[in-house]
């Protein structure tokens, strides 16, 4: 297949080029619901799926509780989910691109799915096995959200910069 997003037609570009920038917005509300649940910290997002440590010795209450596992379902199900069909489509476009070629292409493509399935992998392991996986869980994000942010602005770059 020989199509490249900057020969495409003109409206179809406009199309694409809002396309991932509706889904850049909502992304990164995303991430500003998460600064706002977790602090972007290891504590306050093992906090937010452990729940907070309790001072055995003093009346107090907590701030969080502990995830129950029905909503660490739901809470798993609705972003797998949800966010493969984000990655899988702007891979999709991606792959169509002009200006990242061979292994970054491929990585950029395929990273965004596997780091999913361990960020959310890694959060069952924070909540039920040690806290310690907290680690792999921002590495993993990390990275993720940094391949879906690169892959978006090279496909607008490429869509409405770029000369054919």
């Amino acid at each position: 297949m020989n199509i490249k997003l900057n020969q495409l037609d003109s409206s179809l570009k406009k199309f694409i080029a809002v396309y991932i920038i509706v889904i850049i917005i909502g992304l990164t509300i995303g991430l500003i619901y998460l600064s706002q649940t977790t602090s972007i910290t290891p504590k306050g997002t093992i906090e937010r799926f452990s729940g907070s440590e309790i001072n055995e010795s003093e009346f107090e209450i907590v701030d969080s509780y502990p995830k129950p596992i029905s909503e660490m379902l739901i809470t798993t199900h609705n972003h797998i989910l949800g966010l493969s069909f984000i990655f899988f489509s702007i891979g999709i476009l991606f792959y169509f691109n002009t200006i990242i070629k061979g292994f970054w292409k491929i990585f950029l493509m395929i990273d965004p799915l596997v780091s999913l399935l361990i960020t959310f992998g890694s959060i069952w392991l924070v909540r039920y096995i040690d806290t310690q996986f907290i680690y792999i869980t921002f590495l993993s994000s990390i990275v993720m959200y940094l391949s879906f942010y690169i892959m978006s602005f090279v496909i607008i770059f490429d869509l409405i910069l770029k000369k054919k």
